[in-house]
């Protein structure tokens, strides 16, 4: 089976907004100018993309750095809604993996955070079933 991308997206610019109005607040002072410029650049280039084999996180302004995590390796989901972010539809997956270099980590501020992550489940159920993965936890006393 080829791999096929599932979404494309990028984090969007409420989750930075306490940094925005700090610099709006002290933008007298022209650092805080480019302070928020580069934020924004920042967060406008991380990218993530999931296909049907893993997620792949994008980021950097000069030089590039991209992470994967094989959806098999997937153990559990949480969907956040922080009370700014519901006000402009956004939402946070929270991602729990068996990854060694990404054992943790967050889609921050995503438009149809819910609908992103019922795919990322089910893509995680037929990824596990294709390669016949199972996920054991062992529990040390």
């Amino acid at each position: 089976m080829q791999e096929e991308t599932l979404w494309v997206g990028t984090s969007s610019h409420v989750s930075k907004l306490g940094t925005y109005l700090l610099c709006l607040l002290f933008c007298w002072l022209i650092v805080p100018i480019f302070i928020g410029i580069w934020t924004a650049l920042k967060l406008k280039s991380i990218r993530y993309q999931l296909t049907t084999e893993r997620l792949q996180i994008t980021e950097g302004i000069f030089s590039k750095r991209t992470d994967q995590v094989e959806l098999y390796r997937v153990k559990d989901l949480t969907l956040e809604y922080p009370f700014i972010y519901r006000i402009f539809s956004k939402g946070n997956i929270v991602f729990f993996t068996s990854d060694h270099t990404l054992p943790n980590f967050k889609l921050e501020a995503i438009s149809n955070a819910d609908i992103i992550m019922d795919v990322v489940r089910e893509q995680v159920e037929l990824c596990r079933e294709r390669k016949r993965v199972r996920e054991i936890d062992i529990e040390s006393l």
